[in-house]
């Protein structure tokens, strides 16, 4: 970890509206959209289910096993925050339970996402917090080691700096650079449009080898219709 420890008090963060709208389209078609990129992997997963939440990223680097920086981070957050946590190496330790989780509560901030882990998941899914985390854990963390909040982290092979947009559901995480959000939220809403067109045609029947036109690429890559007798017999 660097020797620099600094916590970044005054962040950007993007339009609420647009980071609202997110929530609604989803990791994976948010994902999709920006041309796939974002997705933070599938270790990375939610410990509840039919939550969809989008909000900006409030970036926490931290020792292994240890939660100190998570306390300063929680100072920094505010309505509409998602406090993502990255301890420098794998760290399957509970780095936050339901304590934690009130004081981000009240806060208003919407998810805890980390590469880390947490426990009180019962009460954590009780109290109606949403948490992604790689670990589920009872061990506990200590308070020792300087850390950062509100600089570049990189979750499960993806860059978060401070202000990026969190979109996180049962699926999993995508990140959308703050630059990006504008352009994404676009992107996804035409991604969103084209799916419930074709919904509408599969629901008439229709069938994906005919509205995808894939039947060609079958042909073009060699793949041939072939009678149970002629499979047999060859």
């Amino acid at each position: 970890m660097s020797a620099d420890h600094v916590v970044v008090t005054d962040i950007e963060r993007a339009d609420a509206a647009t980071v609202d709208a997110l929530a609604e389209l989803g990791s994976a078609t948010v994902h999709e959209a920006m041309g796939r990129i974002g997705y933070v992997g599938p270790r990375i997963r939610p410990i509840q289910q039919d939550v969809s939440i989008s909000g900006s990223a409030i970036t926490v680097l931290t020792a292994p096993g240890d939660n100190l920086m998570v306390h300063a981070a929680i100072e920094q957050a505010r309505a509409g925050d998602v406090v993502v946590v990255v301890p420098t190496t794998d760290s399957p330790f509970g780095f936050i339970g339901e304590l934690m989780a009130t004081q981000m509560q009240e806060r208003g901030v919407r998810a805890y996402v980390t590469s880390g882990g947490v426990r009180d998941t019962g009460e954590l899914r009780t109290m109606g917090f949403p948490v992604w985390t790689a670990h589920i854990s009872s061990e506990g963390t200590v308070k020792d080691t300087a850390g950062s909040v509100n600089v570049p982290v990189v979750l499960g092979g993806v860059v978060v700096n401070p202000g990026d947009i969190v979109v996180a559901d049962d699926d999993g995480v995508t990140i959308v650079p703050r630059a990006r959000a504008a352009a994404t939220l676009e992107a996804a809403q035409a991604r969103a449009a084209k799916e419930a067109a074709t919904r509408l045609r599969y629901q008439a029947g229709e069938l994906s080898l005919d509205v995808s036109s894939l039947r060609p690429l079958l042909a073009d890559l060699g793949v041939r219709y072939v009678s149970q007798a002629e499979y047999d017999r060859d």
